[in-house]
């Protein structure tokens, strides 16, 4: 326990030197139990293809999409059981369960202007206010909606609706994107191991 809490404070100091032109996509990798600790580890959904992922602009809130209500397999238009939610750091990287010092992360941290900011800024404010899609098995999860922004601000390519549906099926499409992006553009990233009692997904 000691050891994770000393990697996580490391980790942890690196997030606070923060310009407020950068944003920081956020990952929480999908993972299952060990056979060993199947009684003291839960099943997340999704599993090794799940995860999460959000974007954080001021410190310490982390804007993510997340189901609300009635899991839907089919989007619905009108009702729509989803919301766009604010978490800082130990809440977004708790949300599946487990230790948030014990769960694997990357953080990947993008050069923005001064335009791309507002802009995020106006979408934050709208998407809080009114969620504007549903969450569901065959729409929108955290993956799709998370790419859906940064293809507003010209970060990845923005696709519509439903190329974002059938692209962008998990988190770990944007995340290959982004690092692959990152490498290229010299983009900052940073990111810790998770606890050997799971399986984690890779990149």
């Amino acid at each position: 326990m000691l050891k994770y809490l000393v990697v996580f404070l490391l980790f942890n100091i690196k997030l606070q030197a923060q310009d407020s032109l950068f944003l920081k996509v956020h990952f929480l990798y999908g993972s299952k139990p060990q056979k060993a600790y199947k009684k003291t580890q839960s099943k997340w959904f999704g599993g090794k293809l799940g995860g999460h992922v959000g974007i954080e602009l001021d410190s310490n809130q982390i804007l993510n999409f997340i189901p609300k209500g009635k899991f839907h397999i089919i989007a619905h238009k009108k009702n729509r059981h989803s919301a766009y939610t604010i978490h800082d750091f130990e809440g977004f990287y708790s949300i599946m369960g487990g230790n948030f010092q014990e769960n694997k992360k990357l953080i990947i941290k993008i050069p923005i202007s001064q335009k791309q900011k507002e802009q995020f800024l106006c979408i934050q404010k709208s998407y809080l206010a009114q969620t504007p899609y549903d969450y569901a098995f065959l729409g929108i999860r955290c993956g799709a909606a998370t790419h859906d922004i940064l293809g507003q601000l010209g970060i990845l390519k923005h696709f519509s609706y439903r190329g974002t549906i059938f692209k962008i099926f998990y988190p770990k499409i944007v995340r290959k994107k982004l690092l692959k992006l990152a490498k290229k553009q010299g983009w900052q990233i940073q990111k810790q191991e998770g606890t050997k009692e799971r399986k984690w997904e890779r990149d």
